[in-house]
C-alpha cells in the first residue's frame, strides 16, 4: 500500500511507487479522501493520472478510500504500508502514525527514503510554485504537468505577475 493525497502526483511519488513495485507482488496506490480538504484535482482526476503514470507497472493498481487506512488494509488483506520519507520531520510524524496503525491492526509500515533528487519535493510546494508561474515541468510526470498547467490556466493562476 502506497497511500497519499496525490494532489497532484509528483516524480517523488512515482519513484516510491516504482521502488515498492519492485519489492512486492502487488502494490495498491490509494488516494486517501479527506472531505474537509479541497484539492486542486478531484479524486477521479487523481486516480486517472495515477493509472496513467503507473501503467508500465503491471503489479500496481490504483484505488481510493475514505476512512482509516488500516481499515482498507484489513479489508483487502494488505500487510504493509510503504511511506516515502524526505526529511527527519517526516519521520517524526510518520513514526507515530506507523505505531498507531500497528497497534490498531498489526499492519506494518516500511519507510523508504526518497532519492536525493526528490528530497524537497511535495505536491503542495509544486502547486504553490506553479501558481506563481514557476517552472515545475521537471518535477512532474508529463501528463500531470499538462493537467496542472491547464487547471491553473482555468482558474486564472499560474501566470507570472
Amino acid at each position: 500500500m502506497c497511500p497519499g493525497s496525490y494532489d497532484p502526483p509528483t516524480n517523488g511519488h512515482v519513484d516510491i511507487i516504482e521502488r515498492a513495485a519492485g519489492l512486492f507482488d502487488e502494490v495498491v496506490v490509494a488516494v486517501m479522501i479527506n472531505k474537509s480538504k479541497r484539492g486542486l484535482f478531484v479524486v477521479d482526476e487523481r486516480l486517472e493520472m495515477l493509472a496513467e503514470i503507473t501503467s508500465h507497472l503491471p503489479n500496481v493498481r490504483v484505488d481510493s478510500w475514505h476512512g482509516l487506512l488500516v481499515q482498507y488494509c484489513q479489508k483487502h488483506e494488505i500487510q504493509a504500508i510503504v511511506k516515502g520519507l524526505r526529511a527527519i520531520s517526516d519521520f517524526d510524524y510518520e513514526l507515530q502514525m506507523a505505531q498507531m496503525n500497528n497497534q490498531l491492526t498489526g499492519v506494518e509500515t516500511l519507510f523508504m527514503p526518497t532519492s536525493p533528487v526528490n528530497s524537497f519535493l511535495s505536491s503542495s510546494l509544486v502547486k504553490e510554485v506553479a501558481t506563481y508561474g514557476g517552472d515545475v515541468a521537471h518535477l512532474l510526470p508529463p501528463v500531470v504537468y499538462t493537467r496542472l498547467v491547464k487547471r491553473l490556466a482555468e482558474s486564472g493562476a499560474g501566470k507570472p505577475s
